[in-house]
């Protein structure tokens, strides 16, 4: 999941009003150019971290991307007739600024009728400010559907341009707490944040990770957070000793779970369950762990094994998770499924607007939405915001792989009952 989610964070929308001003000054002294509606081409703009330090997020957007171009290849047919299709893809670059620049671009100077931004806030939010701007439908996903409209102003008045599917925070909050349940312990839990805006937010004593799980009759130890990058956690590993916790439970990235669990095994702590966002999303960061990899856990987004099939190919979850290893030589990882559903939903829009050259008639499109995707139902008239339709989550655990040296079983289905576990959840085999 994206985890830049500080709740309390400014809007954007001054800098990113500046930011678009520019574009629009560059765009009126240039030459007149014919506009793409006289050319009966769809036009779409597609920002993802290709690059940077969230690119694992965005690994898999590109492989979709060269899909879905397979699949408009030859037009699109639409309520309107049949039209080209061509999309052009930029680099966040890990970067929210530079996320604004390019989707502003693609806005004002490329013309397109319809942004996606994927993956993380830092890529989504300020698209999606440049989106609603300047006045063009917005698609985006990938990260937890709070952290995409409060800080942007959205629960207090409903975006008219931009919209999200994703999971939430407080779904994935209750994933942690349901794989908790589902083991033998103390019930006691040692929450581990990093002190940035991830830390924050998962933190926060209001609606981060401690509400749920004190709701749920855990004990909590919060120790100080730690820095990230930092090389000692002994402050930590002693106060979750001392106090016994069977359970750790936070956010960190691969680096700091490394470090922290390799300390854990030093110092003789060895917690029944480590569930952390961020660092177990994907299999490298797994991987990194060594043996002391098997049984971490984690949120689960989407897997081989979630039941549905695509709109676009025909193709099963597990069809695609098997393609993306045979053409890329790599463990199909967590964001695959929405790197596909993206474009299902996209193209379903366009199919469906009574003029894809028209903003306005894609926007409405947009809003009816309502369909079934690799990754489960986009539904924008059913969600818990207006701009939102939430998708499922799961609880998952890190096993010994045949093919690869870990693979992710989905263990608990508490929050969503959209299909049975594949396993049951177990303790983490250096406690035994």
């Amino acid at each position: 999941m994206d985890l830049k989610t500080n709740f309390s964070q400014p809007s954007r929308r001054s800098v990113l009003k500046g930011i678009g001003a520019g574009l629009a000054a560059s765009t009126l002294g240039a030459p007149m150019v014919a506009r793409a509606q006289s050319a009966g081409t769809i036009k779409i703009g597609f920002v993802t971290p290709a690059t940077g330090p969230l690119a694992l997020f965005g690994e898999t957007d590109g492989w979709a991307l060269g899909k879905v171009k397979d699949v408009v290849k030859n037009g699109l047919e639409t309520a309107a007739g049949r039209f080209d299709v061509e999309i052009i893809m930029r680099d966040s670059q890990s970067n929210p600024n530079r996320a604004a620049e390019v989707a502003g671009d693609l806005i004002l100077n490329e013309e397109v009728h319809l942004l996606l931004p994927a993956s993380t806030t830092d890529t989504v939010s300020p698209s999606a400010d440049q989106a609603e701007l300047y006045e063009c439908p917005c698609l985006s996903t990938g990260a937890p559907w709070q952290a995409v409209i409060f800080p942007r102003g959205g629960q207090d008045k409903p975006f008219k341009w931009t919209y999200h599917f994703f999971w939430g925070l407080d779904e994935a909050l209750n994933t942690f707490v349901g794989l908790w349940n589902t083991i033998d312990t103390n019930r006691k839990v040692g929450l581990l944040f990093p002190q940035n805006a991830d830390g924050e937010t998962w933190g926060n004593t209001n609606y981060g990770l401690p509400v749920p799980t004190q709701k749920a009759g855990f004990e909590i130890v919060v120790p100080g957070f730690f820095q990230p990058r930092t090389n000692d956690y002994s402050a930590q590993i002693s106060a979750f000793k001392q106090a016994g916790c069977d359970i750790i439970g936070g956010i960190t990235y691969p680096d700091d779970l490394k470090t922290f669990v390799n300390q854990c095994a030093q110092q003789g702590y060895k917690p029944k369950a480590v569930t952390v966002a961020a660092a177990l999303l994907f299999p490298s960061g797994v991987q990194a762990l060594g043996p002391l990899g098997d049984g971490m856990s984690s949120e689960v987004w989407w897997t081989p094994a979630f039941p549905f099939k695509s709109t676009l190919t025909g193709q099963l979850s597990r069809e695609i998770a098997d393609l993306w290893e045979s053409e890329t030589k790599k463990q199909w990882t967590q964001p695959l499924g929405y790197s596909h559903a993206i474009w299902e939903v996209a193209l379903d829009v366009l199919k469906r607007s009574s003029n894809p050259l028209d903003r306005e008639a894609n926007r409405e499109a947009l809003v009816a939405t309502k369909m079934e995707t690799l990754v489960g139902k986009v539904d924008f008239s059913s969600g818990p915001h207006k701009n939102v339709s939430t998708t499922p989550i799961f609880g998952g655990q890190w096993v010994k792989g045949e093919k690869w040296p870990y693979d992710l079983k989905i263990v608990d289905n508490s929050v969503n009952k959209l299909f049975e576990p594949e396993q049951k959840m177990k303790p983490m085999p250096w406690s035994a």
